[in-house]
């Protein structure tokens, strides 16, 4: 067992590697959506200092996010920056009545391929955006808009000398390079400092000793010049359709995306785990405050996560520490920030972009549960990127319960039994979607310590997501060192339901 000094130790000390990869994630989402910089900076001290007091989840670093970032620009373009206070105050209730309302589970329940889609899509719009900013330009609100503008982006490259436009371009591409080959290449003993802090500073040092005219980040003096708190003329535009289903939306991805880096999370460590309503609560908690303050919105983040892990945290102290750090550079060192050039920012966005788009998800959907999950991914993907998010991501749901509908009307048959010191889990009829929240309340209630048998001798049907979740469960479990013995179902069963089984008992050995 570890001591708290060196519990502290070691939580000091990756709250620096966190604050490092959270910078220029701040900075840069700020700008891809729409607003000023200041704003993802103070969404990363209350991520920090307020949800990370507040976590569920132990390990799990906070701020703004991504994959809300095509969400926060098309909206601000409509309706302006002003009424997205108001918006995330009311997204902020919501996620708190949701983990009072213990409904934390039912967002696991969301397709993954749903999920993965819309991160997918999400990602290549952000591409599709950061690409005009890679070039000194304005990116456009939607993915088609961005590629039809992309001539007269790079129509300003050209001229009668070097162009600003190009020398951003090239900065842009130095950044892009160096965040790539030091993640390829960098030293075992350096293998903490992040590839986007190299590419940023790259660009930087670069900017400011060749006195490069292009565009750099723009930070107040003080970071109380940046609070704007919502106005009683903003809470009475929020009766307008659109509005409410970007509330609906923001709150629900937010959900939805932070409590899936909180399982991630889970798994990348053998500590305490998420208490997943908990964690909806500190959400809430935060995001009502980023709305209060003029600030974007927030969620679990995996890859300040990761980096935690990887650092050695221990407790939520680190996350909390990062977010001190942030308001210490800040309030001591603004003009450090404003050397920063956006076009640095778009190549940590355009490498963030990428790995949204994963396409190891694609082959694990496709490897373990067939085409049908990769057909809705690759809709939701497409919606996604052509119309908008929201008709992306009802259209993967409305696919994934047409996939599951000839099962609908079987229940689950669900019960455990205590017999010689070991637990037997048995299943039967089919396990959908819908019964995510019981199984996962089934599974996480188990006594611990003991040998559990999974018997699915009575089982018809399995969906992915369902399938997704025992995977999981049972990763973390093994990990934890718990024996499981997988009983697998008849053989003129439903044809997936086999080598599901054979994967269960292979994650269990």
């Amino acid at each position: 067992m570890i001591n708290n000094g060196s519990a502290f130790s070691r939580d000091l000390a990756s709250s620096l590697v966190v604050f490092l990869v959270a910078i220029p994630l701040c900075l840069g989402i700020a700008i891809a959506s729409g607003v000023p910089a200041a704003m993802g900076l103070i969404s990363g001290i209350i991520g920090g200092l307020v949800v990370g007091l507040l976590a569920g989840s132990p390990l799990q670093v906070s701020g703004p996010a991504a994959g809300l970032a095509v969400i926060v620009f098309g909206f601000v373009e409509q309706y302006g920056i002003a009424m997205l206070g108001p918006v995330l105050l009311i997204v902020g209730l919501l996620q708190i009545m949701a983990g009072f309302l213990r409904i934390g589970s039912w967002f696991r329940a969301i397709s993954p391929a749903v999920v993965h889609g819309m991160l997918a899509g999400i990602g290549i719009l952000i591409i599709l955006g950061q690409v005009h900013v890679l070039m000194d330009a304005k990116p456009a609100a939607g993915g088609i808009e961005n590629v039809t503008a992309i001539n007269e982006s790079v129509g300003r490259l050209w001229g009668a000398s070097v162009t600003n436009e190009a020398v951003a371009l090239l900065v842009g591409l130095i950044a892009l390079l160096a965040m790539v080959c030091w993640e390829q290449f960098r030293p075992k003993w350096l293998a903490l400092v992040p590839g986007a802090l190299v590419g940023v500073a790259a660009a930087t040092v670069l900017t400011t000793t060749l006195e490069l005219p292009i565009a750099r980040v723009e930070v107040p003096a003080s970071l109380a010049e940046s609070i704007s708190m919502p106005t009683a003329e903003n809470f009475g535009q929020l009766v307008q359709p659109g509005i409410i289903l970007t509330i609906l939306m923001i709150a629900v991805i937010a959900s939805a995306e932070t409590l899936l880096s909180a399982a991630a999370v889970d798994r990348m460590h053998d500590g305490g785990r998420t208490r997943f309503n908990k964690e909806l609560f500190a959400q809430g908690v935060g995001n009502g405050l980023c709305g209060l303050l003029g600030a974007l919105p927030i969620t679990g983040v995996i890859v300040r996560s990761s980096a935690n892990i990887q650092a050695g945290a221990r407790t939520r102290t680190s996350a909390v520490l990062h977010g001190v750090w942030i308001l210490g550079l800040v309030a001591l060192l603004p003009g450090l920030l404003e050397m920063v050039p956006l076009t640095a920012l778009a190549a940590v966005l355009l490498v963030t972009g990428w790995r949204l788009i994963s396409l190891h998800h694609v082959r694990h959907l496709f490897k373990h549960h067939g085409l049908m999950p990769v057909g809705i991914w690759a809709v939701t993907v497409a919606m996604v990127v052509l119309q908008d998010l929201l008709v992306g991501v009802a259209l993967g749901l409305a696919l994934s319960i047409l996939e599951i509908f000839p099962y609908l009307r079987r229940k689950l048959a669900i019960r455990h039994s205590e017999i010689d010191d070991e637990i037997h889990v048995q299943l039967g009829g089919a396990v959908t979607c819908k019964d995510v929240p019981v199984l996962l309340s089934t599974l996480e209630g188990l006594p611990e310590g003991r040998k559990v048998n999974i018997i699915g001798k009575h089982l018809l049907y399995i969906d992915h997501t369902s399938a997704e979740t025992i995977s999981e469960w049972l990763r973390r479990e093994t990990k934890s060192g718990r024996t499981v013995e997988i009983h697998p179902p008849q053989a003129a069963r439903h044809p997936r339901l086999k080598p599901l089984f054979a994967r269960f008992s292979t994650e269990a050995a």
